[in-house]
C-alpha cells in the first residue's frame, strides 16, 4: 500500500512542530500557545457564548457584531486607528458554542492586541447609539446573507430539526424577534467572566502569553459559566420555498455525545471531492452524479453532539432528485465498507483534520473547545485518534448512526423537489 510507505518519523516531526503546549491557567483563564517561528502572530479570545447559550434569539449574533466598539480604554474609532498603525487585522466570528475574537499582527505586538481583545471582555460600553447605528445594520446584513444562500438555510434548518433546542438555535437573528442593547448587555454579563474564556496564541511563546493574560484579566469578573441542557438528537423533515439560487437538499443523521473519529471517517468516505483537480475521483458517489449537480460532505462536531451528512445542490429539481438518490445509496452502503475503502477514508479524514489546524481559523474551530475545557489540545492527539479506527468499530458506529431518524431538508422549488421517502430514506 502506498499509504504504508509514508515515513512515520517525518509525520511525527511535522505534527510535533504544530503541537500546542499543555493548557494552563492564568488568573483563572485557560491559555495555550504554539510558536512555529513565523513572522506573524495571532491571538484569539474564545468565549463560551455561542448561540446554544443565548436566552433570546439573535443575541449571540449581536454580541459578535458589537466587538471592537467603544470600551473604557478606547473608542471604536480609536481601536480602528491604533490597530491600523500596527498593521493588524481584527475579526470576530460566532459558532453554536463559541464566540471568537481574533487579532492577527506582526510578531512582537501581542501586548497591544491582547489589550484590544480583552478590553471588550472586561469593559465594553454597549452604547445605544452604536447599537442602532453600527450593530443593528450588521445583524440585518448577516441575516440577509444567510437568507439568500440556500446552503446556509439548509444547514440552519437541519440543526433546528436535528437538535431543536441548544445546538438547534440559529446563528442569525430572526426579523420577528427584535433585540435591544439591554439584551446584549445582559447576555455579555452572563458570559464575559474568567471561567468562560480561553486565550489561544500562535507565533508566541506560552510563558509570554500567560504573563500577558495574567495582567489583562487580573480584575476580570469571576462568575458561573452559562449552561444548557444536554444535547438530544431528534431528526425529521422540513422544506423551505426559495426563489433563485441552487436547488438544495440536506440529507444527514446526527447523534448525541462526544464526536468520534469514526464519524469524521464516515464524512471523508462519503465525500466525492477528488484528490486531483478537474477529475471526478474514485468515489462511487462522484461517478453517479448527473451533470448540473454537486454533493458536498458535511461533518459538524460539537462538544456533545454531531451532525453528518451530504449537501446536494443542482440547477434543477430533477438533477437534485437523481443526485439525492445516489447520496442516500452511498450513505446506506457505508456500513459495508471494505478494508481498502476504510484505509483510504481514514487517510483522508486524518489529512482533513491535520490541514484544518494549519490555518488559524481551522485551528480555533478544531482545538478551541479542547483548550476551553482544559483537555489535551495537541495536534498529535487529534490526528492519532484515527489510528484506532477499524472495520468493526466503523461498522458499529455507522450502523448506530443510520438507525436513527434522518434529518432531511429541501430548499428551493418545494413543489418539485423530492421528499425523503422518494429517495429511499
Amino acid at each position: 500500500m502506498f499509504a504504508a510507505r509514508v515515513s512515520a518519523a517525518r509525520n511525527v516531526q511535522r505534527i510535533a512542530r504544530r503541537s500546542f503546549a499543555t493548557v494552563v491557567e492564568s488568573s483563572g483563564v485557560k491559555v495555550a500557545a504554539v510558536d512555529n517561528g513565523g513572522p506573524t502572530s495571532s491571538l484569539t479570545v474564545l468565549v463560551k457564548a455561542g448561540s446554544r447559550y443565548q436566552p433570546k434569539e439573535g443575541v449571540a449574533n449581536a454580541l459578535k457584531n458589537f466587538a471592537f466598539k467603544s470600551t473604557a480604554k478606547r473608542s471604536a474609532l480609536g481601536t480602528v486607528r491604533e490597530s491600523d498603525l500596527y498593521g493588524g487585522i481584527l475579526s470576530s466570528s460566532l459558532g453554536r458554542e463559541h464566540l471568537a475574537l481574533t487579532a492577527e499582527f506582526l510578531r512582537g505586538d501581542e501586548a497591544f492586541f491582547l489589550d484590544v481583545l480583552t478590553s471588550y471582555i472586561t469593559s465594553a460600553k454597549f452604547t445605544r447609539h452604536e447599537f442602532e447605528e453600527y450593530v443593528a445594520p450588521l445583524i440585518e446584513n448577516d441575516s440577509a446573507v444567510a437568507h439568500s444562500d440556500p446552503a446556509i438555510q439548509a444547514i440552519e434548518l437541519a440543526h433546528a430539526i436535528a437538535f431543536r433546542q441548544g445546538l438547534g438555535a440559529s446563528l442569525y437573528s430572526p426579523s420577528h424577534a427584535p433585540l435591544s442593547v439591554t439584551d446584549v448587555k445582559e447576555y455579555a454579563a452572563s458570559v464575559f467572566n474568567k471561567g468562560n474564556v480561553a486565550v489561544i496564541g500562535t507565533g508566541i511563546d506560552q510563558a509570554t502569553l500567560s504573563s500577558l493574560v495574567d495582567k489583562a484579566f487580573a480584575n476580570a469578573a469571576a462568575a458561573s459559566t452559562p449552561s444548557t441542557a444536554s444535547t438530544t438528537y431528534f431528526g425529521g423533515e422540513n422544506r423551505i420555498p426559495a426563489h433563485g439560487g441552487q436547488q438544495t437538499l440536506f440529507i444527514g443523521f446526527g447523534q448525541a455525545g462526544a464526536p468520534s473519529a469514526e464519524l469524521a471517517t464516515l464524512a471523508a468516505h462519503l465525500s466525492p471531492s477528488p484528490s486531483v483537480k478537474w477529475s471526478k475521483g474514485l468515489s462511487p458517489l462522484a461517478a453517479a452524479l448527473p451533470e448540473g449537480s454537486s454533493v458536498q460532505s458535511v461533518y459538524l462536531p460539537y462538544s456533545d453532539g454531531s451532525l453528518v451528512g451530504l449537501l446536494v445542490q443542482g440547477s434543477s429539481p430533477a438533477a437534485v432528485k437523481e443526485a439525492g438518490k445516489a447520496a442516500v445509496a452511498a450513505i446506506k452502503a457505508a456500513s459495508k465498507i471494505t478494508q481498502e475503502q476504510l484505509t483510504s477514508a481514514v487517510a483522508r479524514a486524518k489529512f482533513a483534520a491535520a490541514s484544518d489546524i494549519d490555518t488559524r481559523q481551522g485551528l480555533i474551530a478544531t482545538l478551541g473547545s479542547k483548550v476551553l475545557s482544559g483537555s489535551d489540545a495537541s495536534a498529535a492527539s487529534l490526528v492519532s485518534a484515527f489510528d484506532a479506527v477499524n472495520t468493526a468499530g466503523f461498522a458499529k458506529a455507522t450502523s448506530s448512526l443510520l438507525s436513527a431518524k434522518p434529518t432531511f431538508v429541501a430548499v428551493g422549488d418545494v413543489s418539485a423537489l423530492p421528499y425523503a421517502d422518494e429517495l429511499g430514506l
